[in-house]
């Protein structure tokens, strides 16, 4: 089925990285502050991912008559992933903290993404439900996505 989508797994999977460098650049610092920043803007990406998978599954939930499977694949996406986001808070708390309204920054640049994308999709059905397999098979999940900052993070927390 998602083959017939390519185009929307070409589109979904670059949306974090773009955050990651945008977070990353509103601290400028020393080297060390830098590495940190840098890891901090990657760890807020966990949050903008979050957003991607929340605002997409609500609205592909809404437009498709109330699928309880949107709804259901969103909650398993976030029982999937909390630990992770949980541990990017302690990892940025520990570093020193994000500056102030980067999170949610992040979360609106990923839920803005992701509506562009749906937006620019030629067949909005099928953006769904190929985003919906995505989520619901685990592809969209923060240790796919992200496994370098979450090996970082996991790193940093160990010590």
């Amino acid at each position: 089925m998602l083959a017939r989508f390519t185009g929307v797994v070409r589109l979904l999977r670059p949306l974090i990285f773009p955050v990651v460098i945008w977070l990353a650049a509103l601290i400028p610092a020393s080297a060390q502050d830098a590495a940190d920043a840098e890891l901090i803007g990657e760890l807020m990406a966990f949050h903008g991912s979050q957003a991607i998978v929340s605002v997409m599954t609500t609205h592909c939930y809404e437009t498709t008559g109330l699928d309880p499977a949107y709804k259901a694949a969103s909650d398993n996406w976030y029982l999937r992933n909390i630990g992770f986001l949980d541990l990017a808070d302690r990892v940025i708390a520990r570093l020193g903290g994000g500056a102030e309204g980067q999170q949610q920054a992040a979360e609106t640049y990923g839920g803005s993404q992701i509506m562009s994308a749906y937006n620019q999709a030629a067949d909005k059905d099928g953006f769904c439900r190929a985003f919906f397999e995505q989520v619901d098979g685990g592809t969209l999940d923060i240790d796919k996505q992200l496994p370098e900052a979450l090996e970082k993070a996991q790193a940093i927390a160990a010590k």
